[in-house]
Formats: structure tokens, C-alpha cells, sequence
């Protein structure tokens, strides 16, 4: 949105700038945000994971002081490379193994979340690595389930509002994916909203798994999968015509489809054409992708490539604790990167909620009834500074 002028009557003209919408901090925290992407074993407050270490005995923890935790899983995940980025997650699975921490850090995860402003999001976790202390996948994930709900409830009372779903995500390297998928459907009425694979991929193609997504698409559930972070095009095109995914975990590699020639012009290959005409969700988390080496900087990451041509970007957070970061802080960096305006950040919110598990008619309420009048009330919070600041002069000429 460009700047203009306005006029007052009866006064002569009066010229005002009204601004681009570019928000500030506090209007980016308060704005309306919708979360894709977003590990729960990557989210765990550094205290968190300090008390229950010591609550259940786990004793391999790098620090045990919550402050220097904290640095100690950014700086360790921040080495340019996925393989030694995951390996963070020993000691957060660690300290998840029974019933009460789960239900903690899930609860947790939804406060967090909503005390950043984030309306809706879907979480995802593996069943299968939270098994070491005797549980089941049945009690993990209701468990889980009771977590966010309570967390839910703690966030309504002091006066936010967020709805929490879950994926199901089955590892990669293992070979439980079908067993997970058939789990995810069992549960799809009870806080599950899909099914996801994780873990690296080079080595381990989505096409391993295709057991699992046949059952899910003869089910009519929803899958996502991790596709394009390290591994190129190959992934992708993987995940979507071999698999069936109805969105692409990352995906930031589609870049790699995609030629921006000297003059400015832009040729979108095969494969990015598919994914832009199909709206095929990508699920971009920028702070990840720098640490694991996918992109070189905030500036140029592809995602101001990808919003500019009209792919249906989302902006995610992937891992908050190993990242250091939250969807308000995504949305500053890329603010600062591109100058996005409340305008950019409400197409974001816009395009992730409608990428979402849930049913049409609970998506398009949330896109009418939360999120774009979320967005209008922040974009008119000019008019009232405007006020401000012009009615002494104004009315000294009255």
C-alpha cells in the first residue's frame, strides 16, 4: 500500500500521510496469527526442560541452569546442517516420556502459542519416541490431547483464544508409518487433525511410506510431508505424485524449479508450475531454514520469491526452542526483510488457515470471524494517531 494524501473540508486542504500498515512489534504480537508448522518436542520451554530432567531422572542435559539451556540449543541447532540440527531433539524426547510431562509441555505449547497471538495451529509429534518409560501410543497421544485442551482453557481465561490440532508424524528411518497413520485415524474426532513423516530426508524418500498415505487417502484424512528442506526437487515431486500430500513440509526447495532470469523476468519450471496452479500449501519456516543451511539470510530467503509470484506461502515456526523464535518473531524478520505490510502478514495468516486440517465451514469462520477482523482493527489503529497528532493543527485553522 502506497502513501497518500487526504483533505479536510471547509478547511482548505490538509495533506496527511497515511501509511503502509507497516506494523510494529506489538501490533505483529497481537495480530492474529495461524501456526502449520510447529514440532512439540521443539517447543519446550528451557525451564521446562531443566525441572522435568530432574523430575524423571533423565541426567544427560548439556546445562541444567534454564538461561544457559536455552543458548545451549540455539548455538547447537545453529550449525548449517539438519542432520546435526535434530540431534538436538535427544533431550527434549528425553524428558517426554511419561503421561504428566507430556500433558505439561503440551499445555505449555498452547499458552506459549497463544500469548504470541496465534489463534489456530496444528502441532505435530511422534507417538513412536515417547514410548521409553512404558506407555502407549494410545496413552501418548491422549495425553497429548488432554495438554492442549487444558492449555486451551488457561489461555481463554486470561483472555486469549486458540485452537490447537494435532499431526500425528511417523519417523522416516522407522518402520511404524502405517501403524502411526491407522493411530491418526483413530483418533481424527478427538484432537488429530493429520498425519505427517518426519525426520531426514536424504536416504529415506516419502515413497518408503506409501502403505501409510494409501490407507490415509482411502480414509479421506489429510497428510503433510516433510519434502524440499534438504533434500531438492526430487522430495517434492515424491510427496506429491507418488504420495499424495496435501501439503509440503517446508518445501522451500521448489526455488530450485524456479528461474529469475537477468531482465527481471521470472520462468516457472514443471514441477513450481504444478505446485502454484495446484495451491499446494508450503509450509516455510525462515529461522530453520537458515540454521540447516536452505537458505543464506532472511533477505534471501525464497520466500519473498515465492509471495511475489503468489505461491500459497505460509510462515512457520518449526522448532521455537531450537530456533530461538515464535510466528511474531518470523514476521519481524521478514518485515524487516521485505517490508512487508499487516496487508502481507494478513495474506500469510489468510493462506494458512485456509491450508488447514480442519473443516471448510470452521475455516472460513476463522478467516471471517478472527482473523481479517483482527487485521482491519490494526490497520485502522493510524486513523486514531492520525487524530491525534493533526487535530491541534487542523483546528487552529477553524
Amino acid at each position: 500500500m502506497t502513501s497518500q494524501t487526504s483533505q479536510t473540508a471547509s478547511t482548505g486542504t490538509v495533506t496527511a500521510s497515511v501509511p503502509a500498515h507497516v506494523p510494529t512489534p506489538d501490533q505483529i504480537r497481537r495480530a492474529p496469527k495461524v501456526l502449520l508448522h510447529d514440532h512439540l518436542d521443539g517447543g519446550l520451554r528451557p525451564g521446562t526442560v531443566a525441572e522435568l530432567a530432574q523430575e524423571t531422572g533423565y541426567a544427560d542435559l548439556p546445562e541444567t541452569d534454564p538461561d544457559k539451556l536455552g543458548i545451549w540449543f540455539h548455538e547447537a541447532a545453529d550449525s548449517g546442517s539438519l542432520e546435526r540440527y535434530l540431534e538436538t531433539f535427544k533431550h527434549t524426547v528425553g524428558v517426554m516420556q511419561t503421561r504428566d510431562a507430556l500433558i505439561r509441555v503440551a499445555r505449555e505449547c498452547a499458552e506459549d502459542l497463544a500469548e504470541d497471538g496465534v489463534v489456530y495451529a496444528e502441532v505435530r509429534y511422534a507417538p513412536e519416541q515417547h514410548l521409553e518409560n512404558g506407555l502407549t501410543l494410545e496413552e501418548v497421544v491422549e495425553a497429548v490431547d488432554e495438554g492442549f485442551r487444558q492449555g486451551e482453557r488457561l489461555a481463554r481465561e486470561n483472555g486469549r483464544r486458540i485452537r490447537v490440532g494435532a499431526l500425528l508424524t511417523a519417523m522416516r528411518h522407522a518402520a511404524r508409518s502405517l501403524e502411526i497413520a491407522e493411530l491418526a485415524n483413530r483418533h481424527r474426532d478427538s484432537g488429530v487433525v493429520g498425519f505427517d513423516i518426519a525426520g531426514a530426508e536424504a536416504g529415506y524418500p516419502p515413497t518408503r511410506h506409501l502403505d501409510a498415505f494409501e490407507y490415509l487417502k482411502r480414509e479421506n484424512n489429510h497428510f503433510t510431508i516433510h519434502a524440499g528442506e534438504a533434500f531438492g526437487l526430487p522430495s517434492i515431486w515424491q510427496a506429491l505424485q507418488w504420495c499424495g500430500a496435501d501439503r509440503l513440509g517446508h518445501g522451500v526447495r521448489i526455488i530450485d524449479d524456479i528461474e529469475v532470469r537477468e531482465d527481471g523476468s521470472v520462468r516457472l519450471g514443471p514441477l513450481a508450475s504444478y505446485v502454484r496452479d495446484k495451491r499446494i500449501p508450503l509450509e516455510l519456516c525462515p529461522s530453520s531454514n537458515l540454521q540447516t543451511g536452505a537458505a543464506p539470510s532472511y533477505a534471501e530467503h525464497p520466500i519473498g520469491l515465492l509471495r511475489r509470484l503468489h505461491f500459497r506461502a505460509t510462515v512457520n515456526t518449526d522448532n521455537r526452542l531450537m530456533s530461538h523464535t515464535s510466528v511474531s518473531r518470523e514476521f519481524e524478520h521478514l518485515v524487516e526483510a521485505f517490508g512487508y505490510t499487516l496487508d502481507d502478514l494478513q495474506w500469510f495468516s489468510v493462506n494458512a488457515m485456509k491450508s488447514a486440517f480442519i473443516p471448510f465451514d470452521e475455516r472460513l469462520a476463522m478467516i471471517n470471524d478472527v482473523i481479517k477482523p483482527g487485521y482491519a482493527e490494526l490497520k485502522s489503529e493510524w486513523l486514531f494517531r492520525q487524530t491525534v497528532s493533526t487535530s491541534g493543527s487542523v483546528d487552529s485553522q477553524g
